[in-house]
């Protein structure tokens, strides 16, 4: 790897639901008061909407995500596994 190497171009090699998953990590939808919509997420990581559904329901199969709806509104945020998972990429 040497010394070229960056966490930016590591960031361009990961999965997109390893990077969806430390975005959220990142912006703080960590917890059920602070999920956000698809909108939101998505403008955030400038991710497409059907992409983003699509790497999200990833996360939530691995249990990294979860899913709700409040007052008619899907939102998402990580589980207290995903901020595991995201913590130990930094460990």
């Amino acid at each position: 790897m040497g010394d070229n190497y960056s966490l930016r171009s590591y960031n361009n090699e990961q999965p997109n639901k390893l990077r969806l998953l430390i975005m959220l990590h990142n912006i703080g939808a960590n917890e059920s008061s602070k999920a956000l919509t698809i909108k939101q997420i998505s403008e955030w990581t400038r991710m497409e909407a059907p992409e983003l559904e699509v790497q999200l329901n990833k996360l939530i199969e691995l249990g990294y995500a979860q899913h709700f709806r409040s007052e008619e509104i899907d939102k998402y945020h990580l589980t207290i596994d995903g901020i595991r998972k995201v913590l130990s990429l930094y460990s």
